[in-house]
């Protein structure tokens, strides 16, 4: 991978929007990757709209603002409607299954929607929905290794969640599967 892979990550303030990117940029500094992190949040926070834009590359990064994204993880219909169409044609928009009212109609990018929170209630923790979702990116896109994301739980997980590192990791194992199983399908289809 020596272009950069540009993503964005949107949903509600509290699905975990912002630290699934701190994540992907804390493997990818692990790797000695090239990273740029920004997030942006109306100024409610919770319940109000979050998003950020993660760019890993190999090279310099130039500009951490982009409009065209190789892949956006959206967690709610809001930051579908909104980021749909700026998914580069042959890219992946991930989505969470349960939010969803209206699913992307595009048939020039890859689409997954993966029932992240009903995963994560499964494994009797909500708060690791989104790594379910993260599990499935990285399966589709390889971005950065999963034993770095494993790690880099360790950094991002304030003491008071560490004990939700099992949990986090069945989430990104779940995630890989359901990723997996998708791809199965679309060679079957």
């Amino acid at each position: 991978m020596n272009h950069a892979h540009e993503i964005i990550i949107a949903g509600f303030g509290g699905q975990g929007v912002l630290s699934m990117g701190q994540i992907i940029s804390y493997s990818a500094m692990k790797e000695g990757k090239e990273v740029s992190w920004m997030p942006s949040y109306g100024p409610e926070m919770r319940g109000g709209t979050a998003n950020c834009i993660v760019i890993v590359s190999e090279q310099r990064i130039s500009s951490p603002i982009v409009t065209r994204f190789d892949t956006a993880i959206v967690l709610n219909q809001p930051s579908l409607d909104k980021f749909q169409a700026a998914v580069k044609p042959g890219g992946l928009l991930l989505y969470e299954r349960s939010t969803i009212i209206t699913p992307p109609t595009r048939t020039d990018i890859e689409v997954m929607g993966i029932p992240g929170l009903e995963e994560a209630q499964r494994l009797t923790s909500k708060q690791v929905a989104n790594m379910v979702l993260l599990g499935a990116f990285l399966e589709r896109r390889p971005v950065v290794k999963r034993e770095n994301v494993i790690s880099a739980l360790h950094s991002v997980l304030p003491p008071h969640r560490q004990h939700l590192l099992p949990a986090n990791e069945q989430a990104l194992a779940r995630g890989r599967e359901l990723a997996l199983e998708h791809a199965g399908r679309l060679v079957e289809s």
